[in-house]
């Protein structure tokens, strides 16, 4: 029996994917940013003058414009990953409420197991004393 239902997997799936292009966005506007601002650099190597102040403003322009976007982008992101992570505190929540013993037998083995593992460091301790 699979824990996550498939529309679990199905709403996780497609919060991957988002993320993916999310982020494929955000390196895509960089790599034009980087061609955009070498660009530029280029055409202000002989200006002067009002031409100079022009271009440092479409400079400028740019980089604002590119801080917007990758920030829209991130924001994006960012609330993906909230939302993936409320869903999951909810299954939790449910599968809890729904299989308590299951749960509560998961917690006890891995306790009486951890309690082993320790207890036996332990002993080895006393022994060696």
């Amino acid at each position: 029996m699979s824990i996550l239902s498939h529309t679990a997997k199905a709403e996780l799936k497609d919060a991957k994917n988002d993320i993916k292009e999310a982020s494929t966005d955000i390196a895509q506007e960089f790599k034009g940013f980087v061609a955009d601002i070498e660009s530029m650099i280029k055409e202000t190597a002989s200006l002067h003058g009002d031409d100079l102040a022009r271009a440092q403003i479409k400079i400028n322009q740019r980089i604002l414009s590119a801080k917007q976007h990758i920030s829209k982008a991130g924001s994006s992101i960012a609330h993906q990953a909230a939302e993936q992570t409320r869903k999951a505190a909810v299954r939790t929540n449910e599968y809890v409420h729904e299989q308590p013993w299951a749960v509560i037998g998961t917690g006890a083995l891995v306790s009486f197991v951890l309690g082993l593992l320790l207890g036996s460091g332990h002993r080895e301790e006393i022994s060696t004393k």
